[in-house]
């Protein structure tokens, strides 16, 4: 069910059974009480539990708990709020173990929390926490300072860095006509506005198509795909 990182029990040593001390936020009344029914009969001590990211910061800033487990979406606009929490936290805390669960991979912050630092980082998905015994085994070694990862989230992170590295692989002079391309000039426009001929910039979108993946199998929206790359680095050309 995950992936876990060597533990560094160091950065932040914590119980990792009977004793742990826990908050929890979830803003749904139902999966709260059932979580601390159920890391309470697991011999965790629960010193919190609260409904929104504001409240998430402010228990683990006066608590200073063991692990900290979130849900991702909270209110008010039940988006990203629990793992800005974390991110939060992890600013002004470093190294508080935190597990965060969701329905979806919010991919950009995912990737923030992991730049936090890996140990006592945990990002699972809901229908993986179903679990009860892997979930356990998640929480305490989050705990000891471990990292778990959901598969699902590591396939992401890792499609997000190709999509990077694919930009990044562009030629200071293939930026400056994807670049032109987005502002919509020709190949004309953009020859005068580099002073090269056309032949040379056709020359540069060959290697753009090429460098982010875009093959003649899509030949008529290659420019706009390589655009989007261009505007939008999270979406994926190929």
């Amino acid at each position: 069910m995950r992936v876990a990182a060597g533990l560094d029990a160091s950065v932040w040593p914590a119980p990792t059974g009977a004793g742990m001390r826990v908050v929890i936020a979830e803003d749904a009344v139902l999966l709260r009480e059932g979580l601390v029914r159920l890391l309470t009969e697991q011999g965790m001590e629960i010193v919190d539990a609260v409904s929104d990211g504001e409240s998430l910061i402010a228990s683990t800033a006066e608590h200073k708990p063991d692990v900290v487990i979130a849900d991702v979406r909270m209110p008010p606009t039940f988006r990203e709020e629990g793992l800005k929490a974390a991110l939060e936290i992890r600013k002004k805390l470093p190294g508080t173990p935190i597990l965060v669960f969701s329905q979806y991979v919010e991919e950009r912050y995912a990737a923030e929390l992991m730049a936090t630092g890996t140990n006592g980082v945990g990002y699972l998905l809901k229908d993986r926490v179903a679990d009860v015994r892997d979930f356990i085994a998640a929480i305490r070694q989050v705990a000891a300072g471990g990292t778990v990862l959901d598969p699902e989230v590591v396939a992401q992170l890792v499609t997000r860095r190709r999509r990077d590295e694919k930009l990044a692989s562009l030629t200071a002079r293939e930026r400056e006509v994807l670049q032109l391309m987005a502002q919509g000039r020709t190949n004309a426009a953009i020859a005068d506005a580099l002073f090269v001929s056309e032949g040379t910039v056709e020359k540069h979108i060959r290697g753009i198509f090429g460098k982010l993946g875009l093959d003649d199998a899509v030949h008529d929206h290659r420019r706009v795909l390589a655009v989007l790359a261009y505007l939008n680095p999270e979406t994926d050309p190929s």
